[in-house]
């Protein structure tokens, strides 16, 4: 059973997702926040394996919450947003959040983003999160580039490379002509190496290591 906090400040947004979510046999949701210091404060006394997360909310906004959640807890979020492109998503991904929705996702759309969280994987649509990586990356101060990507072989920085690019396993393996499983390997040792929780995390330290810069796979 996946259990889900949700997160939001307005009573009829979360009766709705409570009533889809609630529908499924592997999903569960077991609390309600009004406010980001509720959502940090039932994380961890519940520990939920997903937080659907209101990136605006009154006392302490969704982005605040969730570095505090990801950072004291280990618990996944999933941002929710009125806007695909919101300079606030950036922030949270760069906090530690594993992917974003619209509010106005279709039903089905929220199911599966749940499921794919809980699992372990970041919720990335690859169009988007190119668009939305950037217009804002290029907007914060970008830190020297960390030591930890000295440890990846030539090989790993192309797939990590092709990672923040958007593409998906499959879309790597076929660009560097290899397996698809090789190419999972690839993502996952990366991950190990650089100790980042999933793709997310993996897409803001390549933009804010300078590893490639906002554009580079516009065409």
């Amino acid at each position: 059973m996946i259990r889900v906090l949700l997160a939001d400040d307005q009573r009829l947004v979360r009766a709705g997702f409570k009533s889809i979510l609630d529908g499924e046999s592997d999903i569960e949701v077991i609390a309600e926040a009004a406010d980001g210091t509720d959502a940090i404060s039932q994380t961890r006394a519940l520990k939920p394996d997903v937080v659907l997360m209101d990136i605006r909310m009154p006392e302490l906004d969704g982005l605040a919450a969730t570095r505090e959640v990801v950072k004291h807890s280990g618990v996944r979020v999933i941002i929710l947003t009125t806007f695909d492109l919101d300079e606030y998503v950036y922030g949270a991904l760069r906090a530690g959040a594993s992917g974003f929705l619209v509010k106005d996702t279709e039903p089905m759309e929220l199911i599966h983003a749940v499921r794919v969280v809980a699992r372990g994987d970041a919720l990335l649509a690859p169009a988007v999160t190119r668009k939305l990586i950037a217009e804002f990356a290029g907007r914060v101060a970008r830190p020297a580039p960390s030591p930890r990507l000295n440890s990846l072989t030539e090989r790993e920085r192309e797939v990590m490379t092709l990672v923040a690019g958007g593409l998906s396993n499959d879309e790597i393996a076929s660009k560097l002509v290899l397996s698809p499983a090789t190419a999972k390997t690839h993502v996952s040792r990366i991950m190990t190496k650089l100790d980042v929780r999933d793709r997310a995390q993996l897409v803001v330290l390549a933009y804010e290591s300078a590893m490639i810069t906002p554009g580079w796979m516009s065409t």
